[in-house]
């Protein structure tokens, strides 16, 4: 089924909920109450929420400086940061990430990239001053968001139907000296009574940083964006809503890949639609449709490599999805959620090179000689889905969850090259048919303590570049790469057990504990890696080293475990103190050795002082040495790392927020486990990059 077959399909859906709507019966009210959009998580409702669940709300004021959307993940217990530079950085949980995480925004919106260096992920296509909360669901606990392997990330935008009716809006800027960053944001909106409309507009300019030793890292970005959305709501219990968005990026330097960017451009249309109280059986309604695409181009012109060829490679990614959900009430205390979706990804592009050097004598050609190769083949992977999910109450004190998911996923690619139908002859378009289970409980043993058990069974059918990826460096080794269309589905079975809970003291200098931890294991099955295959030859630049190259496979043996806990003491009414730790190991059986990408021990100190209209905060985060390795993967032994960082705003009148911070205060040189290393740079070795060293910032904001 092609593009236009899946958006006709998308709006089909859409207009089924809207005809249904209009069957409906208006209910009278006295007092107009927002309609909201579904949400995966409903602000810590311990009933509602999905099991081992969480959500980061983090206020405006205390939002000093962000990159991108990535830096809202790195204060997240159990998140890591994937760094390829400044612009590049992908959110990895318990050492899952691309595609094995689930992320989207606003409950299914997704934004696929078009590289297949993933220079341009969905972190890149939204404005991080835009999103409202993180929220996070730890593992394949829930499948009414699509097909979910080791956890879902939910990034919300600004719910404008919950504010207060008017006008409302605010303009920021902030500034670094590390890189002389300049940030700034504007949003205005108007709330009424069956109307709203929200426009946004943000603009960062950084430049290359420097490390704790003074070294000057290629990373410099510039991106401007924009972002519409129009909400109308005919009547009390429904709730139509618009969004349109643009980001465009530009002179994006990667230090950890071949290339830079010069374009990358994206737009993404959605259209969602919710219908409440709708009888006592079925009580709710929601449907969404959306497009986004991905331009991108990419250049080898700043780099070393461009003396001898001159690289230019221009992709894109269309991403076409929806989804319908119904919301029953059998009984008084339960809930059954029965929906579809679909999800469509499709890619091109070419990479075009001018060969101006002989590469066996180091001499010039007379002619520089031209190559045209295909990088993604004209693929194309569809994913239709159906789920079910229930939770009752088998007690006031025991809710039980499960629910059930199918898939059907279809893979082709439109335009193999040559080489590659020699590899794969019997090259069709398959389909794939993947189960995932879950099953769970929460125990609330009391107003104070919580006690969960999970069980998920997810599944995850190969991405585009493990399937169609032909002779490209796409890892952090130099290894070319080379797909494998007939791999197995991955399954990650996953166990995991947790408590959370409080205590109040009154009468005392203490005022609150608060308390979490949960450990958890996962049994690999198929899980997807390259290894080398020594029946491939080399492609491109045959005699440069390595002269191996890697194929996608399944291993036929590999699991994860790990535990995340923290504590956070309140006390003196307006201070707290809270430690975080998160570790997790990996294994891959069939290669001894550990699985690609694994953080180490992370461990956090935050303390906090609040008031209303001051408050700062100090973080020391601590990062153990990382010595399970993948050496199959490049990877490196990391030295453990502690790190500084402090924070100070205020609020001095009604409108006017101002902030200060300082990152990195003792200057540390560093770097994280999954940074990628510096590749076809002039002034580097492929060693990994280093963090930013000290680093001072600003912000201030007028809102009204």
């Amino acid at each position: 089924m092609n593009t236009s077959t899946m958006a006709k399909l998308c709006v089909l859906l859409f207009g089924t909920a809207v005809s249904y709507a209009q069957q409906s019966n208006t209910q009278d009210s006295l007092e107009r109450k927002p309609v909201q959009l579904d949400e995966v998580l409903v602000q810590g409702k311990r009933k509602s929420d999905p099991v081992f669940s969480a959500f980061k709300s983090e206020q405006e004021k205390k939002i000093v400086q962000s990159k991108n959307v990535a830096d809202l993940f790195k204060d997240i217990n159990g998140f890591n940061l994937i760094k390829r530079g400044n612009y590049a950085m992908d959110p990895s949980f318990r050492a899952t990430q691309y595609e094995q995480l689930n992320v989207q925004f606003n409950g299914g919106t997704k934004v696929m990239h078009a590289c297949p260096n993933r220079m341009d992920p969905i972190t890149t296509h939204v404005i991080p001053e835009e999103i409202e909360r993180v929220e996070v669901v730890k593992g394949p606990y829930t499948f009414r968001y699509g097909p979910t392997f080791g956890g879902i990330v939910n990034l919300v935008t600004q719910e404008v139907e919950k504010q207060e009716k008017g006008y409302h809006g605010k303009v920021n800027f902030g500034g670094e000296n590390n890189g002389n960053a300049i940030t700034s944001f504007a949003n205005v909106k108007y709330v009424g009574e069956q109307f709203d409309a929200n426009l946004n507009f943000g603009l960062r300019d950084f430049g290359n940083y420097v490390d704790g030793d003074g070294n000057e890292i290629p990373s410099s970005f510039k991106s401007t964006d924009y972002g519409v959305q129009i909400g109308y709501n005919p009547t009390d219990n429904q709730r139509i809503q618009l969004g349109f968005r643009q980001s465009f990026g530009r002179d994006v330097l990667h230090a950890g890949l071949p290339m830079d960017t010069e374009i990358d451009d994206s737009n993404v249309l959605s259209l969602d639609y919710k219908l409440d109280n709708i009888s006592d059986g079925l009580r709710t309604l929601s449907a969404k449709v959306y497009r986004s695409r991905v331009d991108h181009v990419m250049t080898n012109e700043l780099r070393p490599s461009f003396m001898m060829t001159e690289a230019v490679s221009e992709v894109d990614a269309t991403t076409v999805g929806g989804r319908m959900e119904l919301e029953w009430r059998p009984a008084e205390d339960v809930k059954l959620y029965t929906g579809i979706d679909a999800f469509s990804v499709g890619r091109t592009g070419n990479r075009t090179r001018l060969v101006k050097m002989n590469m066996m004598t180091g001499n010039p050609l007379p002619m520089p000689m031209e190559f045209v190769d295909e990088v993604w083949q004209d693929s194309q992977i569809e994913d239709y889905g159906a789920f079910v999910e229930g939770k009752y109450p088998l007690s006031q004190k025991l809710l039980l969850n499960v629910g059930a998911r199918y898939d059907m996923v279809r893979s082709r690619t439109d335009s193999p090259s040559d080489d590659f139908v020699a590899e794969y002859p019997n090259l069709d378009t398959r389909t794939e048919h993947n189960i995932s289970t879950t099953a769970s409980v929460k125990y609330m043993a009391s107003s104070h303590l919580l006690f969960e058990l999970a069980f998920g069974r997810g599944v995850r059918s190969a991405n585009m570049i493990e399937r169609f990826i032909n002779h490209f460096t796409v890892g952090q080794d130099p290894f070319e790469y080379v797909g494998n269309p007939f791999l197995d589905a991955e399954v990650n079975n996953q166990f995991e057990l947790g408590v959370k809970g409080n205590t109040d003291f009154e009468g005392y200098a203490l005022n609150r504990l608060d308390f979490g931890a949960s450990v958890y294991y996962s049994d690999y099955g198929n899980y997807i890696v390259a290894v080398i295959d020594p029946e491939l030859e080399k492609k491109y630049m045959p005699m440069a080293e390595p002269t191996a190259v890697k194929r996608f496979t399944n291993l036929e043996s590999a699991y994860k475990t790990g535990f995340e806990l923290f504590a956070e003491l309140a006390f003196l009414q307006d201070f707290s103190f809270k430690t975080e730790l998160a570790y997790v190991y990996a294994k891959n059986q069939d290669l001894n050795e550990s699985l690609p990408l694994t953080p180490p021990l992370v461990t956090r100190f935050n303390l906090d002082f609040e008031k209303e209209t001051i408050w700062a905060k100090a973080t020391y985060t601590l990062t153990s040495e990382q010595s399970n390795i993948a050496l199959s993967f490049g990877e490196q032994v990391t030295d453990g790392y502690g790190v500084l960082d402090l924070r100070f705003g205020a609020k001095p009148f009604e409108h006017l927020t101002v902030g200060v911070a300082a990152s990195n205060v003792f200057d540390t040189t560093y770097n994280n486990h999954l940074n990628f290393s510096f590749v076809n740079q002039a002034d580097f070795g492929r060693v990994p990059i280093n963090d930013p060293g000290r680093n001072l910032s600003a912000f201030i904001q007028y809102s009204f």
